[in-house]
Parts: structure tokens; C-alpha cells; sequence
């Protein structure tokens, strides 16, 4: 028997923060849903595994309540499985209430409550939905007593962390480890982690097919299983669903001809219009080479899909010849050393310093725009 596996679709998830690109990001989490549907037709899938956090929040707008099930709509031959998470618990008059009152399309399964599910004649799904955002107690308890015909090929599917397997998700609802061995699972497909993460040879994060964050996942992907049975383990294969890529970089520079360097290396990433980048800087630089990085930053947050630079940890370092391009011995010059001294004050607090090393640099900037030192002569 083969499934697919997918989480954390997160649909209605507001990306503010990116301005102008907000939609994009929004569109491609429904994008993704096609994609799925697109790659269960080629493999001759016909269920999919959705464990839990399909919708953001418990209260989407009603376009929003029903963009993923038009999506799914349109793949009349796979059987989509949705499981209730913690961004969208099965609550009294919730969002999966608000889902049964819409009539969700027959190839839709919404599983709200703790019992087995046919799947096929020989495979039972035995899912975990939640009730509330956090839970303290395990919710798959349930399935070791669960009732399936002899022989069956037995699937868990639900949303939290499995306790002692580290802490990248982002509530309580502990699942024991041992739950595949306890209640005779051929497969425990889990949702709340954003990375495709294997717990154990049973138990897989599948990640989310559009990642939202940096540091997460790099591109959004979902889980083929390959459930053989008689106690084989299951064969997963991750495939690519999703629009985007999020990267995240860290350069150290020290010397102005790094920054050539730096920048080929950037440029050197495949498909940039397509690749949200996070880049941290560190190290050193005159105020020279901190304005030829801005330069660059700036012709890459063009080349990119969105550019977000921290550098915080890069430090300016001006020199004798910096300073003399702002004033040779004038006002300027002085607020130039009095910026540099509370740039490098070690009793000042970090974003203090960080402003004075911001307003030197742009001061630098203003005084050097026409390419001739302040006050020289024309």
C-alpha cells in the first residue's frame, strides 16, 4: 500500500511582514495542495495523509475556510485525510463545525474523533485529533487498544511531539516513542515539526509542504510511503511540492576583498527570484567597504525574492582614510570620531552601539555621494 503523508499546510497564514510579496506567500501554500494532488495522480496514490494544522487559525475567513477544499476538489481520485492540530483544534462550534456546515467535497475526510477509519480492505487508520491547542496527556493512548481486523496493515496519524526526541514543535500533546511497538503501527505519520525529520524507521515528521520561516526548512516537501507489511519497514521517499526556498547564510567578512567573494557566492544560488534569504553578517569592515556592502545588498534584495540582513555582529572599523573622505578637520569630522567612540563604547548597550555604527555609515554615505572628500575642491 502506498500513501502520502503531509502536514502543516497552515493556510490563511498572514506574512505582513513581507509586504508586497505577502500574497505570493499566501497563494503558494494553496499552490501546494495542487502540487500534492498532481503527485498522487502520477504515483497512483489514492490517500493522502493531512496530520494536522490544515487552516492557521480557528477562525479563517469564510474564502479562506473553503480555498483548500476547492483545491482539493479538483483531485476527484484521491481521498484527502484531515486531521485536527493545534492551530486548528476540533472545538464545539470551531473551524471543522464551520467545515461540515459548507459540505466539504465527498473525496474529503475529516477526522474529528479518536476511531479506526477504513482505508482499504486491509489498512485502518487510526488517527489522534486535538480538542484543544495544548494537551498534557498523550493522545494516541488510544490506538493500543484499538480494534482492527486480523492482519491489517495499522496507520496512526496525528499532531505533537514525541517526548525525548528534541523540542521543534511548537506545543505540548507528547507521543511516546514506543507508540508504533505499543499499538502495532506499520506507520505513525506526525505533523507539528516544519522539517522533514525521521523519529525512527516508524515514525516521520513529514515538514511542511511551504515552508514560512528561515531556519526550518529549505523547500517544502512531502512523504511517499511505501507500507510493505508482515513487519518490513516502510520505504519514505521525500518529493518537492513546494514554490519556494528558504535559506539562511553566514558570511564572516574582514576585508574589503571579501565582499566580491561574497557576493558571487550569493549570486552562485540557484533560481534567486524563487529564494527567500536570511543573511547574517559578521566581522569587520571601514566604513568604504560597509558602503560597497550596502551596494550589493541592495542589487541582491533585487536579484532575490525577499532579502532579510542581520547584522548585528558586523562591526564598522573605520579608518584614517574614512574619516578624512567625510572632513578633513570640520563639524563632520567631529561627530564622525564622536559616533566612532560610541560605536566601540563596551559600557554601551548593543543596539546603542548598533545605531551609532548605522548613522557613521550613513553619514559616511551622504558626505561621499559625489565621489570627492567634503570640502575639497572642485
Amino acid at each position: 500500500m502506498r500513501i502520502i503523508h503531509t502536514a502543516d499546510w497552515q493556510i490563511g497564514k498572514s506574512f505582513r511582514r513581507f509586504g508586497e510579496q505577502e500574497e505570493l506567500f499566501r497563494t503558494a501554500r494553496l499552490a501546494a495542495i495542487k502540487s500534492i494532488g498532481k503527485l498522487a495522480e502520477s504515483e497512483g496514490v489514492e490517500h493522502v495523509l493531512v496530520a494536522g494544522d490544515i487552516y492557521d487559525n480557528d477562525t479563517p475567513s469564510p474564502k479562506t475556510l473553503r480555498e483548500p477544499f476547492e483545491r482539493m476538489r479538483g483531485f476527484p481520485k484521491v481521498r484527502w485525510h484531515l486531521l485536527p492540530g493545534n492551530h486548528d483544534p476540533h472545538r464545539p462550534k470551531g473551524v471543522w463545525d464551520r467545515v461540515r456546515d459548507v459540505s466539504p467535497p465527498l473525496n474529503v475526510h475529516l477526522h474529528l474523533t479518536p476511531q479506526p477509519f477504513d482505508l482499504e480492505s486491509n489498512a485502518v487508520l487510526l488517527p489522534a485529533p486535538l480538542t484543544r491547542e495544548s494537551e498534557g496527556r498523550d493522545l494516541t493512548e488510544w490506538m493500543d487498544e484499538a480494534t482492527t481486523p486480523h492482519a491489517s496493515i495499522r496507520i496512526g496519524l496525528a499532531h505533537g511531539s514525541v517526548t525525548g526526541f528534541g523540542t521543534d514543535g511548537e506545543a505540548l500533546n507528547p507521543i511516546a516513542p514506543t507508540r508504533p511497538q505499543r499499538a502495532r503501527l506499520s506507520y505513525l505519520a506526525l505533523g507539528d515539526w516544519h522539517r522533514t525529520v525521521e523519529v525512527g524507521p516508524l515514525i516521520w515528521y513529514a515538514g511542511t509542504p511551504e515552508p514560512d520561516r528561515a531556519g526550518s526548512q529549505e523547500t517544502g516537501q512531502v512523504l511517499l510511503i511505501e507500507l510493505k507489511g508482515s513487519g518490513a519497514p516502510p520505504c519514505v521517499t521525500p518529493h518537492t511540492v513546494g514554490s519556494y526556498r528558504w535559506l539562511t547564510r553566514e558570511e564572516h567578512l574582514e576585508h574589503t576583498t571579501h565582499l566580491e567573494d561574497f557576493e558571487t557566492r550569493l549570486r552562485a544560488l540557484p533560481d534567486l527570484s524563487a529564494t527567500v534569504l536570511r543573511l547574517i553578517l559578521k566581522g569587520a569592515l571601514p566604513l568604504s567597504a560597509l558602503a560597497d556592502l550596502r551596494q550589493r545588498c541592495e542589487g541582491l534584495e533585487a536579484a532575490l525574492l525577499h532579502l532579510e540582513v542581520d547584522d548585528n555582529e558586523l562591526a564598522s572599523r573605520p579608518t584614517e582614510a574614512d574619516l578624512e573622505m567625510i572632513d578633513f578637520s570640520g563639524v563632520l569630522r567631529q561627530a564622525a570620531e564622536r559616533l566612532r567612540a560610541l560605536a566601540a563604547d563596551a559600557s554601551k548597550g548593543a543596539a546603542e552601539r548598533h545605531r551609532a555604527e548605522d548613522a557613521l555609515v550613513e553619514l559616511y554615505l551622504r558626505v561621499t555621494a559625489d565621489g570627492r572628500p567634503h570640502g575639497a575642491a572642485a
